[in-house]
């Protein structure tokens, strides 16, 4: 499981304007759609094609459950690509996005200064520019451990450093034992 990855993913379902199909043959409809055939849904989802035929025609309706898992991540995947991807936009170039977060986390700074680690409950708007950058990270397939350093490079910087206007000698951010995530456009 990819926390920050199915972290991002949940944001920008929040943009959705139409809810996904939940019904099992209506998403195998809407995947045959896509696809443009039943073979192509059968090999993705590695099943028969008569299967795949058997759910469009309602003669199954109830999969079981890694089916079902499979197949409600694959129509998610696909659902609404470009109201997925203007929030993608409007997140890494105006709105930015907010991180919320209950984790241990601490800091490298010089001697003489508190740097333990603690448990921290955050919830800090990030500027579009690290919007960008985590969500630029995941399309490329980064992985979560990339994205948690991307994502405590932002903490350092905006909670930490107050955007430059405190903590200037600050190094490092430690950003472990996460209890919590969630993202917010």
């Amino acid at each position: 499981m990819s926390m920050f990855g199915d972290g991002l993913d949940a944001a920008v379902h929040k943009a959705f304007t139409r809810p996904a199909p939940k019904s099992a043959p209506a998403q195998m409809r809407y995947l045959v759609k896509q696809l443009k055939g039943t073979k192509a849904v059968a090999q993705m989802l590695r099943i028969s094609q008569r299967t795949v035929e058997r759910y469009v025609k309602n003669q199954i309706k109830t999969p079981r459950p890694d089916l079902a898992a499979r197949l409600e991540g694959e129509v998610k995947k696909r659902w609404q690509p470009q109201i997925r991807a203007k929030a993608r936009q409007q997140a890494a170039t105006t709105g930015g996005i907010v991180i919320d977060t209950r984790a241990r986390i601490g800091y490298t700074a010089p001697i003489g200064t508190t740097d333990e680690d603690r448990l921290r409950h955050l919830t800090v708007a990030l500027p579009p520019q690290y919007a960008a950058r985590l969500f630029d990270a995941q399309e490329q397939g980064v992985s979560d451990q990339q994205l948690q350093q991307i994502a405590a490079e932002a903490l350092r910087e905006v909670y930490f450093q107050d955007s430059g206007r405190r903590a200037g000698q600050l190094e490092e951010v430690r950003f472990t034992d996460i209890e919590h995530l969630e993202f917010d456009l």
